[in-house]
């Protein structure tokens, strides 16, 4: 026994030691991020009442804990999800309250995501007993709330071992992202088939990626580079990306899709003149390991 214990140290204790802040954070926000997908997929395939209205058991089993058939699943599951997520983020706040060496603002950013849980768990609540749609926006923003706030965390957290390059990466991400936000948009997608519930995952899914790239692109930016006029130019970006995510989302009403249109292909421009831009400053100009 002595023996097989001290030849599985060397394996298991590099493991425990590797797996710290960083990755408990990393693993919380794509929890937050599983919970939203999942939620799209309750709302678009019309699961979101299928537990017979009850919250937060379901419609079987023992104290009508479990789904009785498939649509039920889709929000069971979702409620499943969520749960893990809440656990993953109290237990980061936990940890970045207690742990000495978490930067002040990223257990800042975490106590907030802590604070807007329980706000999310009872607006999820009234999409069930009460279901309006302006309670399941709020829902819904909250949940990008608690995102966007686990990436701001997470990037800073990351931060030191992010370069300039990275800026660019991300900047290509979103550019190469966005085509497809709006080719699966409503705008585009509902003159070639149905905007069914997997065409809702996939562009929710793409809506995270693009901003949780101009997010990278922007904090990192602004610890490598110096030009003000281009740190000013990424924010700048993470705003209108904020403002097409919007935009996107309400563009199932005609009165919103030329704003999209429009909104997406300024980001478009903005995204490309970015890689353009801090590939140059890169290559041209010092880059500090911190601001």
């Amino acid at each position: 026994m002595s023996t097989n214990s001290q030849t599985s140290r060397p394996v298991v204790r590099p493991l425990i030691e590797r797996f710290g802040f960083p990755h408990l954070l990393a693993v919380t926000l794509v929890m937050v991020a599983a919970t939203i997908l999942l939620g799209i997929a309750a709302k678009a395939t019309g699961s979101g009442l299928a537990c017979q209205a009850n919250w937060p058991q379901c419609d079987a089993g023992p104290y009508n804990l479990f789904p009785a058939n498939l649509p039920s699943f889709y929000e069971w599951f979702h409620r499943f999800v969520a749960m893990f997520a809440g656990f993953a983020i109290i237990g980061t706040a936990i940890a970045a309250v207690r742990l000495p060496d978490v930067d002040r603002r990223v257990a800042g950013l975490v106590v907030a995501g802590l604070v807007l849980t329980p706000i999310q768990v009872i607006l999820g609540r009234e999409t069930v007993t009460t279901y309006t749609m302006d309670i399941l926006g709020l829902h819904f923003w909250t949940a990008i709330s608690i995102f966007v706030v686990f990436t701001v965390a997470t990037v800073l957290v990351w931060a030191p071992r992010l370069t300039a390059d990275h800026v660019t990466g991300a900047l290509v991400v979103g550019a190469v992202a966005l085509p497809a936000h709006v080719v699966i948009s409503p705008t585009v997608i509902s003159d070639v088939t149905t905007y069914g519930p997997s065409m809702q995952m996939f562009q929710y899914g793409v809506t995270l990626v693009i901003l949780a790239s101009v997010i990278v692109a922007t904090i990192i930016g602004r610890r490598r580079f110096d030009e003000r006029r281009l740190t000013a130019f990424l924010s700048a970006t993470a705003v209108l990306a904020l403002a097409v995510a919007y935009l996107g989302r309400q563009a199932v009403n005609p009165a919103f899709e030329t704003l999209y249109t429009v909104g997406a292909g300024l980001l478009f421009v903005a995204f490309l003149a970015g890689v353009g831009l801090t590939r140059r400053a890169s290559r041209t100009s010092r880059t500090p390991a911190s601001r």
